[in-house]
């Protein structure tokens, strides 16, 4: 921490002449000493106050399901006033002062009977629950409370790597603790974290605790919501996460609408561009993409003209650079929306328009197994196991909790390395299946049915 605040104080003291307006007014050009000290405490005064901490209890009956039967309750002599515990759970963004809208993480809040947000003058209300998105791990609280203070919302594709930034949350419940740091890196994938990647690396610290808290701007604007570390050792190394706020504000836009998310889906399999692909598909040297494998017959790829062997190399006018990012790119879009979408198809660049479909309305995938009807599934890149690209909200793969990213390496004790094996060990059991699943670097069992 202190080698980071030196950090900034020097690049401060040699570049302010590159600094904004807005910028400079937070770097008081002296102290009472008449001392050169800059200073982001002017900016953190005004914001600190709608940086918020989040507690939430539990239910210990929860933790059995025969504390809920009544004759169990009496023959033991157990109260019917359920004990509760509290946790010091994370903590959360104000982003609407005048409807006491609050941003945190989905899982700061998972699983929660009551939720209770404290504000640093020492107020502290019960939450309720407008809506949550797992697979970005972004949920929408309200609070019903007056004279509160909001942080405005910053477009964060306009960050670049290097941009100073401050992380503000609740780090080990210690209380609000400031952290700076520069941004690390941008569009990180790939991790395993979230069924839905795109994030702003950072070496701010955050700890456990600072999920759900802000990471600003130098000019006080939230640019990201914190939800990750890599920690190998336990504590922070300097690898943190923050999910963008251009899509954090698409789930919280229709959290707030519709009280849930809903993402819709083109239809196609994906993979991505590798160095023989390049050469058999006669793409240029370095050309980067995502290769279509297949097109869901009837789907809004099929309809709109899109086919196997095409490579997608854009999203409405943005380069798609992987698999992952194409994935975002529709994954963010609401239902009825339509992208161009830019191929190369035989050395011809060409565009298409096409409509961002409901998940719900994926046939193909029934055909491997009943239990299947919503879910899209490719082969792995890596040839090992069937992954899992896109997940209706009602079906039974979502019930299942099984969501985009996961692969399915196993089915009914079969080992399923593609489509085939996993259709023929599927069909072992009509009524459930077993499958084995890989979830980044981890594997586990789970049974739908």
């Amino acid at each position: 921490m202190k080698h980071v605040l030196a950090s900034v104080i020097v690049a401060a003291g040699l570049s302010l002449g590159g600094l904004s307006n807005n910028a400079l007014a937070l770097w008081p050009s002296a102290d009472s000493d008449g001392n050169n000290l800059p200073t982001l405490a002017p900016m953190l005064e005004k914001i600190n106050p709608a940086v918020v901490n989040i507690a939430t209890y539990t239910s210990r009956d929860n933790d059995n399901p025969l504390l809920n039967d009544p004759a169990f309750r009496r023959f033991f002599n157990i109260p019917d006033q359920p004990e509760r515990r509290e946790r010091s759970a994370g903590s959360g963004v104000i982003v609407d002062a005048g409807e006491g809208t609050v941003i945190t993480n989905h899982h700061v809040i998972k699983g929660a009977d009551e939720i209770h947000v404290s504000l640093t003058d020492g107020r502290s209300f019960k939450a309720e629950l407008i809506g949550s998105d797992p697979e970005v791990d972004i949920a929408v609280l309200k609070i019903d409370a007056e004279n509160l203070t909001e942080v405005k919302r910053a477009d964060s594709t306009k960050m670049r790597v290097g941009d100073f930034v401050v992380a503000i949350g609740n780090p080990f419940g210690l209380g609000q603790t400031v952290t700076t740091g520069i941004v690390s890196a941008l569009g990180r994938t790939g991790l395993g974290i979230e069924g839905y990647e795109d994030f702003i690396q950072t070496d701010a610290s955050i700890n456990p605790g600072n999920s759900g808290g802000a990471l600003v701007n130098l000019k006080g604007e939230l640019i990201g919501i914190n939800t990750a570390i890599i920690a190998p050792s336990g504590g922070n190394v300097g690898i943190g996460f923050a999910i963008p706020m251009n899509m954090a504000n698409v789930s919280v836009e229709q959290i707030l609408s519709h009280g849930e998310v809903k993402r819709g889906q083109i239809g196609v399999g994906i993979q991505d561009v590798t160095q023989e692909l390049q050469k058999a598909f006669g793409l240029k040297n370095g050309q980067l993409g995502v290769l279509v494998t297949n097109v869901s017959e009837g789907s809004e790829a099929d309809k709109a003209g899109l086919s196997p062997g095409d490579v997608i190399i854009a999203v409405d006018g943005k380069d798609t650079l992987s698999a992952s990012q194409l994935r975002n790119q529709i994954g963010i879009r609401r239902i009825g929306d339509t992208v161009k979408i830019k191929i190369i198809r035989e050395g011809d660049e060409k565009t298409f328009k096409v409509k961002v479909g409901d998940p719900s309305s994926i046939s193909g995938n029934g055909k491997v197994h009943k239990l299947f009807e919503g879910a899209s599934l490719e082969p792995n890149k890596d040839g090992k196991g069937v992954i899992i690209t896109q997940v209706a909200r009602d079906s039974h793969i979502a019930r299942s909790g099984l969501r985009p990213g996961d692969v399915i390496i196993g089915a009914n004790r079969m080992r399923t390395d593609n489509m085939q094996e996993l259709k023929d060990a599927l069909s072992r059991n009509k009524k459930q299946a077993l499958l084995h699943i890989q979830r980044g670097m981890g594997t586990f069992y789970i049974v739908i049915q």
